[in-house]
């Protein structure tokens, strides 16, 4: 008998400076739009229209070009990493100098490769801590989009001596003027009515927060049918036997882009994402789960764009909707029911 299967990377399998290319390159077509639409109440309308995203100079007259959101690109992206990286993952914790540097549209072919940047062994012998830093690039070789993201990752032999502890310095975020605009992005003829609320860069404060109102309750299915739609086959998110309570994990992507749809309601002329700048999932998410949403504006900042300004913005997903809008509490830790804490860079009309 021979062993042709892959049981994944464990822990003791990385090692600082190893580069690994990603299997298989995935071609983005109008039916990722389609179901990203139909798995997450998403309404921008850069990616809704094809006639709105012409207007603001991403897509030719006839349609042609339209971008899809900037997140089915991460997901398929990161998809391509977990047979690689986090196939033997207790949780993915967190990302860091994520920027997406060019549209992406149906049509493309993206492939993913990783190098490892950092190890740190867990205190409990049985896991550790394996830093990547991730690049996506289209069938021309032009880069996507690439971020940083630390995931924990079981070991095969807790006997196995430790490696060398090594964690990267990550930029806090990614610096205004670091930013990528589209080619060719244009807001000084914005269709405010159309894009669904009149707010503009202006009309936001540092400082200020956002309740989003609306919640969505998880389902089993559809996490499931949306992990499966980007190629992620982390065992924790289908195979209850995976984890010690019997219970699929749902994946924090699902969280990130279900917390991002909710933010339209009071961000809608947040059209664009241009980086993420760090984030955590705070707390495991599970069918039956009902998700809400708040944002608070943490900084603002020009682009040499036509009518177009940036706002940085925390995104933060709760378990339960939280009016009083509470991040962490007195003793420094999350609040209870946070899920997600998101810190990116959008782009909006001023």
């Amino acid at each position: 008998m021979t062993d042709k299967t892959n049981p994944g990377n464990f822990f003791e399998d990385f090692a600082v400076g190893q580069v690994i290319r990603h299997a298989t390159p995935r071609t983005v077509t109008e039916g990722d739009r389609a179901v990203y639409g139909s798995l997450y109440p998403t309404r921008f309308a850069v990616p809704s229209s094809a006639v709105f995203a012409a207007s603001v100079g991403l897509a030719a007259a006839d349609g042609t070009g339209h971008p899809v959101e900037e997140l089915v690109a991460f997901h398929i992206a990161f998809g391509k990493t977990v047979p690689d990286v986090s196939l033997n993952a207790v949780a993915n914790l967190g990302y860091a100098e994520c920027r997406f540097h060019r549209a992406v549209v149906p049509g493309d072919t993206l492939s993913t490769s990783s190098e490892v940047i950092g190890l740190k062994q867990n205190s409990n012998g049985r896991s550790g801590v394996v830093y990547v830093r991730s690049t996506a690039t289209n069938q021309r070789g032009e880069v996507a989009l690439d971020w940083a993201r630390w995931v924990m990752v079981h070991k095969r032999d807790v006997e196995s001596p430790a490696p060398e502890t090594v964690v990267p310095e990550l930029a806090p975020a990614v610096a205004a003027a670091d930013l990528v605009v589209p080619d060719g992005l244009d807001f000084s003829a914005y269709d405010f009515a159309a894009a669904g609320e009149p707010h503009r860069f202006d009309d936001y404060v540092v400082g200020e927060r956002i309740d989003h109102v609306d919640g969505v309750t998880l389902t089993e299915s559809e996490h499931q049918q949306a992990t499966r739609l980007w190629q992620n086959t982390a065992k924790v998110h289908f195979n209850k036997e995976a984890r010690p309570d019997g219970r699929n994990l749902v994946y924090g992507g699902h969280i990130i882009s279900m917390a991002r749809a909710l933010s339209f309601n009071g961000l809608a002329n947040a059209q664009l994402i241009a980086a993420i700048n760090a984030g955590a999932h705070t707390a495991p998410a599970f069918a039956g789960d009902t998700v809400y949403a708040w944002s608070e504006v943490l900084e603002k900042a020009e682009t040499g764009a036509p009518g177009v300004g940036a706002l940085r913005l925390r995104l933060v997903a709760t378990t339960g909707r939280d009016t009083s809008m509470t991040l962490r509490g007195e003793d420094g830790k999350y609040a209870p029911g946070v899920l997600l804490d998101l810190d990116y860079w959008t782009l909006v009309p001023r």
